[in-house]
């Protein structure tokens, strides 16, 4: 009996286990789970692979052209240095966390973003401004906040976008209006405007009527994807947080900075920001300020210190109606002589205000231009004529004669345009093209030569070469610094096409600085930003797109080289890639 006991026992252990075995079998293939656990395993399989050995070996056979696979889906959003799994690491002080935190050149994952299950074209511009593919980025977070305040709202297969704002539910047209009592939005006297805290960014998407060109920034943050919604609204916009550090833009940029309820505190630490604020205005510029502190009931001790600190700064104030305040920035230094009194540092005559890379915010106001030889301050041109004008600031970043500098750069990329626009193509069908990024700008030649197409350029100015950012934006362009070795502060897909000239200039080793990225790291982030269909320009030597070749049709674009224009001096040819549409299984 006792052996037959065992035997019962042992079979009844085998028979559970057969069926423990099924059950498991059953749940991994025909549920969730199972396609969760496998897209760990792949994930965990992507991440191994940044050892260094293993790294340098799966570059090789890319740079060969052989196929690189895709990321798991869940990084479908994945932006490699505003990662909220990175960013715990890091303090809560001052909001340090949300700031950009790259991983090491080691950790970088080499694999191909996926595109949402049920991705589409997206809608193309001016439409989208009003309405977006719901499935390109099912976040309906923002929708189920804010819909009451007209932000968003779901319909059907569309997420629409009625125009609204928390300080202006009755739509940003409306807002501007009023706006426009006190601000000339018409004249050409403003023309680079930066919305602060911006949401889905309405505020700079209306003001493109007005031909002013609005850089709209905000965190990633807890509302989930809110300058992804307006990068695939067709507005510009950038993710970025005012912490600890400069923002990515040189002194004096902008004609207009708005900030509507972005809850900064503009006054703490010793009102660092708000020295920001003025570090980024030009002088006679405005700051709007529509939401807290401004006359609310229960902030009027703040509201109080706010003014009393833009009094310090010789800002006039226009007007203050009902929550929204606007002030006007001084055009001289003549109110700043009694500043020491007062309690503020003037910056001292080492700090660059146009170094924004990395750059620590300062406990100081940044000097205001010095007037011209004619004795009056520094004024620009009004829109359009400052496009093609040669900035003063030209001679900051060109020893010698400027102008004539500026005046070549100008023609040489209306030239070069005309032919990118008879042999490959571009623009042809402006459907298909709003959102461009020009990687390696200058002086902003190529964005200049396209104004008159319906697009917007992200002008980008590398961090190791000159500091030609300021010309930009005395053009009325718009545009940020950037180190290409790095993960650019956008989500992916948001550009429909990237221009690049000299790409391999932007992984150059400075002095003392070991190799940081290669080619592929760069072209892997450009295609994180390309939308599918995207389209590519590179213009450099034979011997560097031949290996930019390879590359591509590692990653799956289609691509082939064309002749430079005739008359064109240098051994450069140019490169046209398309990034293809491709969709994974569903596994």
């Amino acid at each position: 009996m006792k052996r037959e006991a065992k035997q019962w026992k042992l079979l009844d252990f085998v028979t559970a286990t057969f069926f423990l075995a099924i059950f498991v079998f059953f749940v991994l293939v025909f549920t969730s789970l199972g396609d969760s656990l496998a897209a760990s395993g792949r994930q965990s399989l992507a991440l191994t692979i940044t050892d260094s050995g293993s790294r340098e070996r799966l570059l090789k056979l890319v740079e060969a052209g052989r196929l690189l696979e895709f990321c798991p889906r869940e990084l479908v959003d994945h932006m490699p240095c505003e990662d909220p799994k990175r960013m715990v690491q890091f303090s809560k002080v001052r909001n340090y966390y949300r700031e950009r935190h790259c991983p090491p050149a080691d950790e970088k994952l080499l694999c191909l973003i996926p595109q949402p299950r049920d991705y589409r074209i997206p809608v193309p511009w001016p439409d989208s401004l009003h309405k977006i593919w719901y499935s390109n980025m099912p976040h309906n977070k923002i929708a189920q906040r804010k819909g009451h305040q007209g932000w968003m709202r779901e319909q059907g297969s569309y997420f629409i976008f009625p125009g609204g704002g928390t300080m202006f539910t009755e739509g940003a047209s409306k807002y501007i209006g009023k706006l426009e009592q006190y601000v000339p939005l018409r004249d050409g006297s403003i023309r680079t405007a930066l919305d602060v805290g911006c949401g889905v960014a309405s505020f700079g998407g209306f003001l493109l009527e007005k031909n002013v060109l609005t850089l709209s920034f905000a965190p990633r943050d807890s509302h989930k994807a809110q300058i992804q919604f307006a990068l695939e609204r067709g507005i510009p916009a950038f993710v970025a947080m005012l912490g600890t550090h400069r923002l990515p833009f040189p002194a004096h940029a902008f004609d207009l900075v708005h900030c509507s309820r972005c809850l900064i505190s503009f006054t703490a630490y010793n009102g660092t920001y708000l020295m920001e604020i003025d570090r980024l205005l030009r002088p006679e510029g405005y700051f709007v300020l529509s939401g807290p502190p401004v006359q609310w009931s229960d902030q009027e001790k703040e509201w109080e210190e706010l003014q009393d600190f833009m009094r310090k700064m010789c800002y006039e104030i226009e007007v203050v109606e009902g929550n929204t305040a606007i002030w006007k920035k001084p055009l001289n230094h003549l109110c700043q002589r009694d500043f020491q009194k007062l309690g503020f540092l003037i910056c001292d005559e080492m700090d660059d205000p146009n170094a924004a890379w990395n750059v620590p915010l300062k406990e100081c106001i940044s000097h205001l231009p010095l007037p011209d030889k004619d004795g009056e301050g520094w004024q620009l041109p009004r829109w359009p004529e400052r496009l093609n004008q040669s900035p003063r600031r030209m001679s900051e970043v060109q020893n010698g004669n400027g102008r004539i500098l500026f005046e070549a750069d100008t023609h040489r990329w209306q030239r070069r345009v005309k032919h990118y626009k008879e042999v490959l193509g571009l623009f042809k069908d402006p459907s298909h093209v709003h959102n461009v990024m020009d990687m390696n700008a200058a002086f902003g030649g190529f964005a200049a030569a396209i104004i008159a197409d319906p697009v917007w350029v992200m002008n980008v100015v590398p961090t190791f070469g000159p500091n030609t950012l300021p010309v930009i934006y005395d053009r009325g362009l718009i545009g940020v610094m950037h180190d290409w070795c790095e993960a650019f502060s956008s989500y992916p897909r948001t550009y429909d096409l990237i221009h690049v000239v000299d790409i391999s200039s932007l992984i150059q080793v400075r002095k003392n600085e070991k190799s940081r990225c290669t080619l592929v790291d760069v072209i892997l982030e450009m295609d994180r930003i390309l939308r599918p269909e995207g389209m590519v320009v590179i213009r450099d030597s034979p011997q560097v797109l031949d290996s930019i070749s390879k590359i591509a049709g590692a990653i799956h674009w289609l691509s082939k080289t064309f002749n430079i224009e005739v008359e064109a001096l240098g051994n450069e040819k140019l490169l046209l890639a398309k990034k293809q549409f491709l969709k994974l299984a569903s596994s």
